[in-house]
């Protein structure tokens, strides 16, 4: 089998490319307060740990992508970045104290074992810790308008190299965090109207 081809992340960027989902994520996580400590899971080029650093967190980053690293860590240098696939044991593997949060925009929709990617996070967080996850909205009415617009083939993309493989509904994602032992579990759309959303923004606790 061919090696799928590494996904190149630009040296440097800002949250513009993710606006849509800046306000949902802001209302969810609340006020973050100093020390806070952040494991950002598929961190790409650094730009969310960066963000998360500037506001007083203390950030980890990690992602499989070897120009995504290699410009974290050039343009971030005072966070730890690490170039690891999300593993369950990823948490022990970074031989770091648990977490408050983990944050992982974007990435779950990318695996081919997202139970992996739920246990790594409830594993990381210390009891009463949050696991803030956006994956792209897949709900009945979207489905549908996606169908109905002859979009289909454009929009799951089967020739994307790299690209999505899970495509979650709110239901899907509930339950894959529920799962992992994770509680009290919410989530909220972003971008574009009701029922239409562009992503979803779930957050789960990890029980005392």
């Amino acid at each position: 089998m061919s090696d799928v081809p590494e996904y190149q992340y630009s040296e440097s960027g800002t949250l513009c490319h993710v606006a849509y989902l800046v306000k949902p994520l802001q209302r969810v996580l609340g006020p973050l307060r100093p020390g806070l400590r952040v494991l950002d899971m598929g961190c790409g080029n650094g730009v969310l740990s960066g963000w998360l650093q500037s506001q007083g967190c203390s950030v980890v980053g990690v992602d499989p992508s070897p120009s995504g690293i290699v410009s974290a860590r050039r343009n971030y240098p005072e966070v730890r970045f690490e170039e690891t696939v999300i593993t369950r044991d990823l948490a022990e593997d970074l031989d770091e104290e648990p977490f408050d949060l983990v944050i992982s925009t974007e990435v779950v929709e990318h695996l081919y074992a997202p139970r992996d990617w739920a246990i790594a996070g409830f594993r990381a967080l210390k009891p009463g810790g949050m696991l803030v996850g956006t994956t792209p909205y897949h709900g009945y009415l979207k489905n549908l308008a996606v169908v109905l617009s002859g979009k289909f083939d454009s929009h799951v993309s089967p020739l994307w190299d790299g690209g999505h493989i899970k495509f979650w509904s709110p239901a899907t994602l509930e339950a894959l965090y529920a799962e992992a032992g994770f509680v009290d579990i919410t989530w909220r759309g972003a971008g574009r109207l009701p029922w239409l959303y562009k992503s979803m923004v779930m957050r789960g606790l990890r029980p005392h």
